[in-house]
């Protein structure tokens, strides 16, 4: 048995595609989406990511507002940066392009942007009202990833109702925060939290129909702890000095091997990470129309 791929490539280019369209009849009405990444100093990698985002965006007809510091700006500086986007009108939602620089309090720069323009969805208010509505619908910006995830599999007409999905790794972006997605009743599903302090794992990861690796600790899910055609997310991310090359290379947090025993596998590069920057622009499309409808 070879596994389904789910591809987080083709997927997105259907989000945003359908981004596309609801952005034209957002311009119809007068109102430009518009989203802005903040990136302190000059990280190599953040500078691509950050990149990448904004030609993504500008693909799709939004507002791209790309704002830098340098790597020694001050907290007041970056704060007063965050202020402006606050207020800016043409700013739908922004992100803080992490990690910042160690003398920055990152936690107080995160919970100054306004809970209404964050485009990860993470902001404590956020996750504060995902935590207290379990019916009703969401009138506030998602987790992007968790969010990812759901939709890549919904888009692949996997039904995750009555299911029991095993989450490894506790973290924010994805770990803490997919269960509440998950638990809602319009999803339906059984969650199970595990962590690389989880005592057996594997007894744990043998019970799922659905396992999202996110502990970010290569090749942690093996194929003998998969149950054959469960769906299995790859979400982790090691990076490791190839001794060859000396170039970085990325492996997942699913060992290779789990392809053959899983009904459906998202690969890491190319599942779930193209996913959450579709989704990190419909939370802003979707505060563009939460304006017009005001």
């Amino acid at each position: 048995m070879t596994a389904v791929r789910l591809d987080g490539r083709e997927a997105s280019k259907a989000i945003k595609a359908e981004l596309a369209e609801r952005i034209a009849a957002l311009k119809a009405k007068g109102v430009t989406p518009g989203i802005a990444t903040v990136l302190v100093g000059a990280d190599p990698a953040s500078q691509l990511y950050v990149g990448m985002k904004h030609k993504q965006s500008v693909a799709i007809g939004m507002n791209s507002i790309q704002r830098e510091l340098p790597a020694d700006a001050t907290q007041e500086q970056v704060e007063a940066l965050i202020d402006e986007l606050n207020a800016d009108p043409t700013c739908h939602g922004f992100i803080v392009q992490l990690p910042l620089p160690g003398h920055l309090d990152t936690d107080a720069i995160l919970e100054r942007i306004d809970p209404a323009k964050d485009a990860d969805g993470l902001h404590p208010t956020n996750l504060g009202k995902l935590v207290l509505n379990v019916n009703a619908p969401i009138t506030s910006p998602l987790p992007c990833t968790p969010r990812g995830v759901i939709e890549l599999l919904l888009r692949n007409d996997y039904d995750l109702k009555g299911k029991h999905v095993v989450v490894v790794g506790r973290g924010v972006t994805i770990g803490r925060s997919i269960g509440l997605l998950l638990t809602r009743r319009e999803i339906n599903a059984t969650v199970t939290l595990t962590h690389t302090g989880t005592v057996d794992l594997p007894k744990y990861l043998k019970q799922a129909d659905v396992i999202v690796a996110s502990a970010g600790v290569k090749h942690l899910v093996k194929a003998a702890d998969v149950k054959p055609g469960a769906a299995v997310l790859d979400v982790g991310v090691t990076r490791e000095t190839d001794p060859e090359t000396g170039k970085a290379k990325v492996y997942g947090d699913v060992e290779p091997a789990v392809a053959d025993v899983a009904g459906y596998l998202s690969p890491n590069p190319g599942g779930v990470g193209p996913m959450t920057v579709a989704l990190l622009m419909t939370n802003v499309v979707e505060a563009a129309e939460r304006t017009v409808q005001d």
